[in-house]
């Protein structure tokens, strides 16, 4: 699990940096993210985990988020290697590629809180949100 500590003055300041380098997909998928815009998940953008920093992060679902480009073009070891990584903190990674965000970030924000474990029909539906996991669990009655 990862460490939930203060970050470092390093650490912040670099996520400061990539926000304000931020891509337009991230922007865009930011706009939708932001103030618990998909099904009432907080996400929170450039995260440090480690020695990496995760696009988006939701702590609750223990989800990450990462926007692929043209950026990763030839850095497929390097993101196999920070995806085992954020695995073994416990986090599911879920990728998403820049052109579905610029295409569709609605299909792209429904995958996502697919990913988290959301009942999508509900939370479209604007009913109570139950995360899957959730609505197989037998109730006990007395």
């Amino acid at each position: 699990m990862v460490n939930r500590r203060r970050q470092t003055r390093n650490q912040t300041e670099r996520a400061r940096e990539l926000r304000s380098l931020s891509t337009q997909p991230e922007r865009i998928l930011w706009f939708a993210l932001r103030n618990r815009g998909v099904a009432g998940l907080k996400f929170r953008r450039q995260f440090p985990i480690g020695p990496y920093f995760a696009d988006f992060v939701c702590l609750e679902a223990n989800l990450v988020v990462e926007l692929d480009g043209e950026s990763h073009e030839g850095r497929e070891e390097y993101d196999d290697r920070r995806t085992k990584y954020l695995e073994s903190c416990g986090f599911q990674v879920f990728r998403v590629m820049n052109d579905d965000v610029l295409e569709d970030v609605e299909a792209v924000a429904i995958g996502i809180a697919r990913e988290a474990g959301i009942d999508v029909v509900t939370w479209l539906s604007g009913k109570t949100i139950i995360p899957i996991e959730q609505e197989d669990t037998p109730t006990t009655e007395t």
